[in-house]
């Protein structure tokens, strides 16, 4: 079974704390059952009552008090044959499908502490910086509020952007040409592909425009030539001009319609202040990639290299996608670009040309589809749905290789105020003109029990 999978919703019984005083601690219910979060007692029915206790268990598990049941979840993946087991922070809880050992018949002997079912009170206390530890239990049903998030995210926009009068859309001048034939506008716009004047900077823009009065149409041509474009004799276009243009893709319909009066806008809205929910099973994943990254990097320091790694894990929602990791090598190699963000990206690229080549392989003797998760993910695209973790900010080349690859989110460990890229000297995301926008997150130091310890580097290193 993979990572993060529900295996069990078992119901809770629940006792009024008079009645269980009068019966239920009379009984053998007395071994098996925990004070609910309103003080009720509960059983927990189905196959809650059955997981035995492990120092490294394989489940978790958590209350729903909605539904007055308790959830189980796999934390990693289990292997067929594999035991299912919780962990009882106290090991006061002594399952019959086992003889109890003589520390676990101790502890029975003796008053109960806390809920009487170990950990349940660190579930469903709010978040703190320690509710990523080793041990604590991920839910992926339980959505974490921004404070209780490992990271904090870094705002791309800002409430300015959404233009919504006149005198805040900001324009670029641009080049445009009329159309006096209609008939013209499809050769006029094939030839617009083959110039070299199609690019990404007016990608937010419609490329033609009509006319009120329908006699002609405009079309445009680029932002970036200093001087007049020269036009193709065999269409019957008008001498070109310059006219100004919003600089951006509209966010609201109100800054819609302002930017459709200088020139036709692209509607790209934004989930204003909603951000991507964060489950605790997904934070959970997080420390574990950033603990990975982190152990990477000491280890490149202890090797002689810059204590700097980078790893793209398996989605969480993918968890038999394969993992990259790479550390910085430029000291063992002599090479000024082997950075940690560079070489992971390389490694998945090399990767994704071997996975293709051995299907393409494949498919020359047996058709069939693309399987693979290089295939899912996207071939054009290296980083499309995946996540970057990181131990320092990347540099500003490293984060324009990310952009490009077209990473979904980048978390980071150590600031880098003089040479970052992702909100240090500069967030290249958030720069005027490029086409794809990545989450980026910045990891509170001790969040996950993860420090910057051995990490250090001087200020005025591009990492």
């Amino acid at each position: 079974m993979p990572a993060y999978t529900l295996i069990e919703i078992s119901p809770a019984l629940l006792f009024s704390a008079e009645e269980y005083e009068a019966h239920g601690r009379h009984t053998v219910l007395d071994r098996y059952t925990f004070k609910w979060r309103d003080g009720r007692m509960a059983l927990a029915l189905g196959l809650g009552s059955l997981f035995n206790h492990s120092e490294s268990p394989n489940v978790t598990y958590s209350i729903d008090t909605a539904t007055e049941s308790i959830r189980y979840t796999t934390v990693r993946a289990v292997e067929p044959d594999e035991e299912l087991c919780i962990y009882h922070e106290q090991g006061l809880w002594s399952p019959p499908i086992r003889v109890p050992d003589e520390r676990e018949r101790a502890c029975a002997d003796t008053e109960p502490v806390g809920d009487g079912w170990g950990a349940l009170p660190a579930v469903i206390d709010e978040p703190s910086s320690n509710h990523f530890a080793a041990k604590s239990r991920p839910d992926p049903n339980e959505i974490l509020p921004d404070e209780g998030l490992p990271f904090a995210r870094i705002k791309l926009t800002s409430d300015e952007d959404d233009e919504e009068t006149s005198a805040a859309v900001r324009t670029v001048q641009a080049w445009a040409v009329d159309i006096p034939d209609p008939r013209h506008t499809t050769s006029a716009l094939n030839w617009l592909k083959s110039s070299g004047l199609d690019t990404p900077t007016l990608s937010h823009l419609k490329r033609v425009r009509k006319s009120p009065a329908g006699t002609h149409s405009t079309l445009l041509l680029t932002s970036t030539s200093p001087t007049v474009p020269e036009l193709p004799p065999d269409l019957d276009l008008a001498a070109p001009y310059q006219i100004a243009v919003p600089r951006s893709a509209a966010l609201t319909p109100t800054s819609l319609a302002l930017k459709n009066a200088f020139w036709p806008t692209v509607f790209a809205p934004r989930r204003k202040g909603e951000p991507e929910d964060w489950s605790s099973a997904r934070a959970h994943w997080a420390c574990t990639a950033m603990a990975r990254v982190v152990e990477e990097a000491r280890a490149a320091r202890a090797a002689g290299e810059l204590p700097i790694a980078s790893y793209v894990p398996a989605p969480l929602e993918e968890p038999t996608w394969p993992s990259y990791l790479a550390r910085d090598t430029r000291a063992s190699s002599a090479h000024p670009l082997r950075h940690a963000a560079l070489n992971v990206v390389r490694a998945l690229a090399d990767s994704t040309a071997k996975n293709a080549a051995a299907t393409a392989a494949a498919s020359a003797s047996t058709p069939s589809p693309p399987t693979s998760a290089s295939n899912k993910n996207g071939q054009r695209y290296l980083l499309t749905s995946r996540s970057l973790f990181t131990s320092h900010e990347p540099c500003v080349m490293c984060s324009m290789a990310l952009l490009h690859s077209r990473v979904k989110e980048v978390f980071f460990l150590v600031s880098m105020e003089r040479t970052g890229g992702c909100g240090g000297a500069a967030c290249v995301p958030k720069l005027d003109g490029v086409n794809h926008r990545f989450a980026i997150g910045r990891w509170k130091v001790g969040a996950g029990g993860i420090s910057i310890e051995g990490l250090e580097i001087g200020e005025d290193i591009d990492s």
